[in-house]
């Protein structure tokens, strides 16, 4: 039995020809994806924006839209429900009242009134928006240090061209997810950030498999010029790369069909983040070694060749 490939082992696309439109089709998506991030922002889930959770089990499927007309007519601003897994499980979010911790502890009091004695309290939290604001603060470095982590042990392990261009990369991955969320308006919340670290990861795993290759061919190929190298060692990589994010995949849309609303966002994440980061790994981070001018080191005595972009 022969195995499977998505890509035949002997393909040879010409990737590094069209460059420029990667460029371009990267800097036009990274631009809008920054733009709505400015204007639209991101739906905050209570995590970062605080307010009250709670989370109910009804006797019966649930009648979500009775539960919003009788939520929605307690004067308590903006309420959210949504099934989450079950259908009788249900997830009520409300936005944070005015006032102190006893003003949310009034407004949860006067939600579970109006639930009545039909529905099971699973559980309930308040989320205040300093903790919010901490949660944000800390994601937003929680994303920079592992950036810079990541490009600290691409420099070691390869040259600063490559360190750079995984970091270029990786921010071009978290950029566009995040303006997937913006234009969704999928809730952002603590999971799904985790979702999106995840992505960086998975994205830089399939980059530092071309840049092996890269520097393999590198000292094989001395006389091969720096587009065709570059072009024959994505090539030589592409299968393994579809491959596996193709079997990735399939597992995360098996959870996000059958996993329930409790990790939808976290795998809606997952799932274009892995997309998004196998086109930057072929497509941009590669190809970005041009533009940085990637040298090959050769013995002394020859002339060392330079890419230009």
């Amino acid at each position: 039995m022969k195995p499977l490939h998505l890509v035949p082992d002997d393909v040879n696309v010409p990737f590094l020809k069209f460059r420029k439109i990667f460029y371009i089709v990267s800097l036009a998506m990274v631009l809008v994806s920054v733009g709505l991030f400015l204007t639209k922002g991101l739906n905050f889930g209570i995590d970062f924006r605080g307010g009250i959770l709670v989370e109910i089990k009804t006797d019966g499927p649930a009648d979500i839209g009775a539960l919003r007309d009788n939520l929605g007519s307690l004067g308590l601003g903006d309420v959210s429900i949504q099934e989450f897994g079950e259908p009788d499980d249900v997830l009520i979010q409300l936005q944070r009242q005015d006032g102190d911790e006893q003003a949310q502890m009034a407004a949860l009091a006067t939600v579970t009134k109006a639930l009545g004695d039909d529905v099971t309290i699973r559980r309930s939290e308040l989320v205040g928006p300093k903790v919010g604001d901490e949660l944000k603060e800390a994601g937003v470095y929680s994303v920079a240090i592992s950036l810079l982590l990541i490009m600290i042990y691409i420099w070691f392990r390869f040259e600063w061209q490559f360190a750079v261009a995984s970091v270029v990369a990786l921010l071009h991955d978290v950029l566009i997810t995040i303006g997937f969320f913006v234009i969704t308006g999928v809730q952002f919340d603590l999971a799904t950030l985790a979702a999106v670290l995840t992505v960086a990861g998975y994205s830089i795993n399939d980059t530092v498999v071309v840049f092996d290759r890269i520097r393999e061919y590198l000292r094989k190929f001395r006389k091969m010029d720096i587009p065709d190298l570059l072009d024959l060692s994505i090539n030589s990589t592409l299968s393994r790369t579809t491959m596996t994010s193709f079997t990735t995949l399939l597992a995360l849309i098996a959870l996000f069909v059958f996993g329930g609303e409790a990790i939808r966002g976290f795998t809606m994440a997952l799932i274009f983040g892995i997309m998004i980061g196998t086109y930057s790994s072929i497509c941009v981070a590669s190809p970005l070694l041009m533009v940085l001018r990637l040298r090959r080191k050769i013995p002394e005595g020859e002339e060392t060749q330079e890419a230009g972009a």
